[in-house]
């Protein structure tokens, strides 16, 4: 593991570039070296537009907080005219969009130069990016033989590698968190409904798929869900409004807060030593800073929940594969195996059932909701991201046909990643930083979780946490400096 001096983040490059001391020409051009570089190894960076990164420059570039500096979309979600998608898979390769989301538009308000998209697997599903459409699996910078992690796997490659400082993710039931963990970024789930869906979605899996960003920096994560929070025009439901900016949040450090240590799953299964020695690692700095710890577990309903949730995803995919394929038969050559098989198990479902998966969420979520109730209640939940350091290539490939085995069968994605989705199906904010490290160098998140609404004292923590343990100098062996 090299410990070379940090690499500036966005927001300070964007600093730099208001003082005139670099353009965003010189940063887009670096961006794209470190791409013709790097990416034969990650194959993370796809559908690169630099014909409309450069005309935006040439065109003047809008005065937010992240002026010039260069950027990458998800390759699913995030609609943009300028950005044509495959959204993952050969059935939507090459979709193009009639206007921009309203994420695309807050985000494009902020300045950055967006030059491409970066690889997700198809439908979103899964903790590893390996999506047939893009001719291979995306790779991490800390161990080609590993995955970055998924579904927001393409953006935590290219910002763990150097590529640009910071990029767009979603996270329906961990996607933002889990290539945070196994890429060593910082990665924030907002509460739901705290960023817009719209216009083409109304909801993202029945409210809990959510925008984010993979980030160096907590401060550019704040600025960006500054720039980007609220309801956008028709929004079905909203967020409770912040008390105060995300900004101005992590500028001082948060009250003492009640920490209740999770060291095992949820559901009390064992995690890998390496995970678990980071918890602990974890829990005595949040002590050494003045937090109270408590070892518990949360009294909810997980694996009725994950059932749930394995459904009404399910659902959305046979959705999304219907639509698309219009009149043309499904076949291997344009879906993969495990969303032929999320397709399938959709069929077998009663017509009712997504209507009592979602009310089966909701009971859940108010179960978590009473976790952080009452006068001696945790105000945060501390845990592993991931039960176990970043998977090797082809563990979570998109190969098997039986879907609901790949989601929650004996040592699969709910076995692997068993934290992250109940925040999601909560609504409530959750946080992977990256404060820990397996004994053969890889990152390991530390997840940080607090009840609905409370996104502002969430990030602080973020940042003291930060500020007591940075980790801006830790590079991967495929680093690009490109800044």
């Amino acid at each position: 593991m090299s410990h070379p001096a940090p690499q500036p983040d966005a927001t300070h490059l964007a600093r730099m570039v208001a003082a005139g001391s670099v353009s965003p020409t010189e940063l887009l051009d670096a961006a794209l070296a470190a791409v013709a570089r790097l990416n034969p190894d990650l194959n993370a960076v796809v559908l690169m537009q630099e014909a409309a990164a450069r005309a935006h420059i040439a065109a003047g570039l809008p005065q937010g907080p992240f002026r010039g500096v260069p950027f990458l979309l998800k390759d699913l979600g995030c609609e943009a005219v300028e950005f044509p998608s495959h959204n993952g898979s050969r059935l939507l390769a090459n979709t193009r969009y009639g206007m921009d989301s309203s994420i695309f538009a807050r985000i494009r308000a902020t300045g950055v130069v967006t030059f491409g998209r970066t690889t997700a697997p198809e439908g979103g599903i899964g903790p590893a990016t390996e999506a047939a459409v893009y001719g291979g699996p995306t790779r991490n910078p800390w161990g080609l033989a590993h995955t970055p992690g998924g579904s927001s796997g393409g953006a935590g490659a290219a910002v763990a590698a150097g590529i640009v400082p910071f990029a767009h993710g979603s996270d329906g039931g961990g996607s933002v968190r889990i290539p945070a963990s196994s890429c060593g970024l910082f990665g924030f789930k907002p509460t739901r409904a705290r960023l817009p869906d719209g216009p083409y979605v109304g909801e993202g899996w029945a409210g809990m798929a959510i925008d984010g960003f993979l980030t160096r920096s907590v401060r550019d994560t704040a600025l960006m869900l500054d720039a980007c929070e609220g309801a956008d025009l028709g929004a079905p439901y909203v967020a409770p409004p912040l008390r105060r900016s995300h900004a101005d949040a992590i500028s001082r450090p948060p009250r003492r807060m009640r920490v209740m240590l999770c060291d095992t799953s949820f559901t009390g299964e064992a995690i890998h030593p390496d995970c678990a020695a980071a918890v602990h690692q974890t829990a005595r700095l949040l002590q050494d800073l003045g937090h109270h710890i408590t070892p518990g577990l949360p009294r909810a309903n997980t694996l009725g929940m994950m059932r749930a949730w394995t459904d009404i995803v399910a659902i959305g995919t046979a959705l999304s594969i219907r639509k698309a394929l219009k009149s043309r038969p499904l076949s291997p050559d344009l879906v993969e195996g495990v969303a032929r098989g999320a397709l399938a198990h959709a069929d077998t479902l009663h017509p009712t059932r997504y209507l009592e998966a979602v009310n089966e969420i909701h009971a859940f979520g108010r179960e978590m909701a009473a976790v952080f109730d009452g006068p001696n209640a945790p105000d945060v939940i501390l845990s592993a991201t991931l039960a176990e350091p970043p998977a090797e290539i082809g563990r979570f490939n998109h190969q098997p046909e039986d879907y609901v085995d790949y989601r929650i069968g004996p040592g699969r994605v709910f076995a692997y990643s068993p934290f992250c989705a109940v925040f999601n199906a909560s609504g409530q904010p959750a946080a992977s930083v990256p404060l820990g490290w397996s004994s053969t160098g890889l990152p390991i998140g530390i997840h940080l979780a607090s009840r609905f609404g409370n996104d502002e004292e969430l990030i602080a923590l973020c940042a003291e946490l930060e500020r007591a343990a940075p980790w801006g100098h830790h590079h991967p062996p495929l680093w690009a400096a490109a800044f």
